[in-house]
């Protein structure tokens, strides 16, 4: 076995190993792929959900390799190694591939997984959730809803009040510190 299949197996197994395997059923997996917003869209600076439209040569271009490899190609970050796993300043966590905001300060929680962790996102509309049964499991995969960029995962084991953990790679994100928040009208 060459080294890179050996390091490649190994960092599939510390995903699995930190992120765990999320609990659902078909039903559950069914209801958890809808991407009906459940409330307005959330933004700054007048942003909206009208789809960005890249090639992936154009993704290529203007992303890092690494933010490339992640959020075009479903990568991930090793855990503890992400820029934001223990960030604790208050801001907005932004898409890093279209400025999208994502997640809030308020919902971020010490989940002991290496990565950054929410409860929730700004609005449900900002991300897609789509079924995903790479590495021989089901799993509900994390989307920005403006770029499709890939920005982790979602579990059922998280805290109140939703019981929910986006698992999410750090560099997929851009933070905004002291950014906040507003239902656009």
């Amino acid at each position: 076995m060459t080294r890179l299949s050996y390091c490649t197996i190994l960092a599939a197994m510390l995903l699995l190993t930190a992120c765990g395997q999320a609990q659902s059923t078909e039903s559950q997996a069914a209801s958890t792929t809808s991407t009906e917003a459940e409330g307005p869209f959330i933004g700054l600076n007048g942003d909206t959900l009208d789809a960005v439209q890249k090639t992936e040569s154009e993704w290529e271009s203007t992303l890092s390799k690494e933010v490339f490899h992640v959020l075009r190609e479903e990568g991930t970050e090793y855990a503890f190694t992400g820029k934001y796993w223990d960030n604790k300043e208050d801001g907005v966590y932004l898409c890093a591939g279209c400025g999208l905001p994502l997640f809030a300060s308020e919902t971020k929680f010490k989940s002991g997984t290496g990565w950054p962790s929410f409860w929730k996102p700004i609005a449900e509309s900002n991300v897609h959730l789509v079924e995903d049964r790479k590495l021989g499991m089901t799993r509900v995969e994390v989307e920005c809803a403006r770029c499709g960029g890939h920005q982790g995962h979602v579990f059922e084991d998280g805290p109140k009040p939703t019981g929910l953990r986006y698992c999410i790679n750090s560099v997929s994100l851009e933070f905004k510190p002291g950014a906040k928040f507003k239902a656009k009208p």
